[in-house]
């Protein structure tokens, strides 16, 4: 049977995730309140800004940075987007 959650990004129940994607307390809050849809949409926003801004995940100011720009984008607050990125609703 799929876990349900509350989705905090879509604001309704969704299939969650089936592990935490980080360990400690971040991942279990991401854990109980990101479904699967959204964590997968950040994934790939989250590629495409590592790329687009050639970010070092070796440097803590920008793994700081893409934290943040995570918890905006699951809190539907403004976020960075890739230069060029249209989204497909757009």
């Amino acid at each position: 049977m799929t876990r349900m959650v509350k989705c905090k990004k879509y604001n309704k129940e969704l299939p969650g995730l089936l592990v935490p994607p980080y360990p400690g307390s971040k991942g279990q809050e991401i854990y109980e309140t990101v479904s699967q849809k959204a964590w997968q949409e950040w994934q790939s926003l989250q590629t495409m800004l590592i790329n687009e801004k050639q970010l070092n995940m070796m440097n803590a100011d920008e793994r700081k940075y893409l934290q943040n720009q995570m918890d905006r984008f699951l809190n539907n607050e403004d976020f960075d987007r890739a230069e060029g990125f249209v989204p497909e609703s757009e």
